[in-house]
C-alpha cells in the first residue's frame, strides 16, 4: 500500500480533491471479486495491479458496473507515467508485467444516483420531515398493494422480454423494498443493513457447495441439502416442525403454488418414479371429467386435471405459471389482430361467422411465424 507521502503525491499527480470521498481497493482483492466493493458514484483508486492478467481481471470486474466507454487513468508506479483510456481498451494497452513497480487505476465516479447508498438517501429524504407528504404517510400495510402491482408489472416486462421495461420495473420493485426498510428503521423494527446481512448469511449458509466444502453432483442434491439446512435452522430457532408446505404464501398464483407444492414433495421422495405415471394420471383425470354429473364434481375434476398438468410441466422443467402467461399474451395479441382486421373490414366481430374469425386467427398466427405454419395453438 502507499505511504502517506506517496498518497499525497498521487493526489497531486491526478489533481484530485483530497477531501472528496475516495474508495481505495487492493488490485488483487478486486480481481477476485464479481462486482466492485465500493459505490460507483464516488471516485475509486485501485492499488497494486501487478501484471496484465490481474489488470484484465480488474477491468472485467469494473465492467460489471461501469460502461465500456468509461474513462479511467492508469498510473505506472513509481514511474508516475499516466495513461488515459476507456475501460474496455485498458488490457490492449498493456503487453507485459511491470519489472519494477505496479499499476494504479483511478476510476472517476459515475453520475450521481448510480449507487445503492445514494438510492437509500433519496428514500430517507422522501420520508424526512421536509420530504414528500405521500411518502411520509405510508406504512407497511398501505404499501402492500403497490408491492403486488409492481411485481406483476415486472412479470409482464419479463414475459415480453423487454429489457428496457425490465430495467424500469426492477427499479420500481427495489423502491418498494427500500421504502419498507426505511419505514422499518423509523419504527425501530429493523434496518436495511440488517435486511442485507440476513439474506447474505442465509445464502452463504444454504450454499455450502459454493461457499463451503460440501460437494454435490446434481440440482436435486442441492435442493435436498437446502431442505435439510432449513430444517436445522428451524430446530436451532426452537420452532416446531412444520409441514413442507407451511412456509409457502397462500396468495401465490394457483399454478405457481401447485408447482411449488409438487417440487417440495418431490424433494423428500414423494413423486412418480417415471413421467409416464404423470401422463397416465392426466388421461385418468380427463376421463373423470367426462363422467362428471354435477358442477361441483366437474369443478373438482378440472382442478385435479390442472394439478396433473402442472406436474407434467414440472417434470419437463417448464414453469407452468410462465407458460400460461405466455399463452395468455399470445391469445391477447391474436385476438387484437382479429379486432383490428374486423374494423378495417367495417365488420362487427359479433356478426362474423366462426369460419371468418378462424381465418383471421390463422392470419395472425402466420404473421407471428413470419409467414410459416406456426404452432397449432
Amino acid at each position: 500500500m502507499l505511504s502517506t507521502q506517496q498518497f499525497e503525491r498521487l493526489v497531486s499527480l491526478l489533481k484530485l480533491d483530497a477531501l472528496q470521498a475516495l474508495s481505495l481497493v487492493d488490485g488483487k482483492v478486486l480481481a477476485s471479486r464479481h462486482v466492485p466493493p465500493f459505490p460507483p458514484d464516488a471516485p475509486a483508486l485501485v492499488l497494486g495491479v501487478q501484471d496484465v492478467g490481474q489488470m484484465e481481471a480488474v477491468c472485467r470486474v469494473l465492467l460489471s458496473v461501469y460502461p465500456a466507454e468509461h474513462v479511467v487513468w492508469l498510473v505506472g508506479w513509481p514511474s508516475e507515467a499516466i495513461t488515459e483510456s476507456t475501460l474496455a481498451n485498458v488490457p490492449s494497452l498493456l503487453s507485459a508485467p511491470l519489472q519494477a513497480g505496479e499499476w494504479l487505476v483511478y476510476v472517476p465516479p459515475l453520475p450521481a444516483g448510480s449507487s445503492f447508498e445514494t438510492f437509500q438517501e433519496i428514500i430517507a429524504h422522501l420520508r424526512a420531515p421536509d420530504g414528500c407528504p405521500w411518502d411520509r404517510k405510508q406504512t407497511h400495510q398501505t404499501l402492500r398493494k403497490y408491492l403486488l402491482e409492481e411485481s406483476y408489472e415486472a412479470l409482464a416486462a419479463m414475459d415480453a422480454n423487454d429489457a428496457v421495461k425490465m430495467r424500469e420495473e426492477f427499479g420500481d420493485l427495489l423502491l418498494q423494498v427500500v421504502l419498507n426498510a426505511q419505514i422499518g428503521y423509523e419504527q425501530g423494527e429493523f434496518t436495511m443493513t440488517e435486511v442485507l446481512k440476513e439474506i447474505h448469511d442465509k445464502l452463504v449458509r444454504r450454499h455450502p457447495h459454493v461457499f463451503g466444502s460440501v460437494e454435490v453432483d446434481s440440482v436435486g442434491q442441492v435442493l435436498q441439502n437446502w431442505e435439510a439446512i432449513k430444517k436445522e435452522e428451524r430446530r436451532e430457532k426452537g420452532e416446531e416442525e412444520n409441514s413442507l408446505l407451511a412456509s409457502l404464501p397462500a396468495a401465490l398464483p394457483a399454478l405457481s403454488q401447485a408447482q411449488e407444492y409438487q417440487s417440495r414433495a418431490a424433494r423428500v421422495g414423494f413423486d412418480w418414479p417415471e413421467v409416464e405415471g404423470v401422463l397416465e394420471k392426466i388421461r385418468e383425470e380427463i376421463e373423470e371429467i367426462r363422467r362428471s354429473t354435477s358442477l361441483a364434481e366437474l369443478t373438482a375434476e378440472v382442478g385435479d386435471l390442472l394439478f396433473a398438468l402442472v406436474n407434467l410441466a414440472r417434470w419437463k422443467k417448464v414453469d407452468a405459471e410462465s407458460a400460461l402467461r405466455e399463452t395468455n399474451l399470445k391469445f391477447k395479441t391474436r385476438l387484437g389482430h382479429i379486432e383490428k382486421r374486423a374494423r378495417e373490414m367495417g365488420r362487427a366481430m359479433q356478426e362474423m361467422s366462426l369460419q371468418e374469425l378462424d381465418a383471421l386467427w390463422n392470419e395472425a398466427k402466420q404473421q407471428e411465424a413470419g409467414g410459416s405454419q406456426g404452432s397449432q395453438t
